[in-house]
């Protein structure tokens, strides 16, 4: 496993939902105990065969907004989840690609993959959502799942 790039973060997979300030809020309690700094994933979906084939000047703008989108929705998370006073060291990365995918090759050598534990509707009222489910069988680290209860 190669850590000596990433066993210097806690990674939290961010989708800027109300889940996702929790999960913030909770890698926020663990990664002290690490002693390291929370790196921020959210990602854009998209599949890779369109984005490879399709990147063309008229996409970048395309691919340019939604970009802008996800960070700006990973920010408002950020700002209901620490009111402004942030964890020192925090970094925010915008990705393309499957989030399931881009977490789990992030996860590589990462202390602690912390996802949200989303799930409770969707088919068949599962309790864990694909990503989360996902996350948590292929990922590199051990992984956090955070439900969106309290307590």
């Amino acid at each position: 496993m190669n850590s000596e790039n990433n066993a210097d973060r806690v990674i939290v997979g961010v989708d800027g939902s109300d889940f996702s300030s929790k999960t913030l809020e909770m890698a926020a309690r663990v990664a002290p105990v690490f002693g390291v700094p929370i790196s921020v994933i959210t990602c854009v979906g998209m599949s890779d065969y369109y984005l490879s084939s399709r990147f063309e000047h008229e996409l970048t703008r395309f691919t340019s907004e939604l970009e802008d989108t996800a960070q700006r929705l990973a920010e408002e998370a950020l700002d209901r989840a620490f009111d402004g006073s942030r964890p020192e060291g925090l970094t925010v990365t915008v990705k393309f690609g499957e989030p399931a995918k881009v977490l789990v090759e992030e996860s590589r050598g990462a202390r602690l993959l912390v996802v949200g534990r989303h799930g409770g509707g969707g088919f068949l009222g599962q309790a864990i959502g694909s990503v989360s489910r996902a996350c948590a069988a292929h990922a590199h680290c051990p992984v956090l799942l955070v439900t969106g209860e309290e307590g």
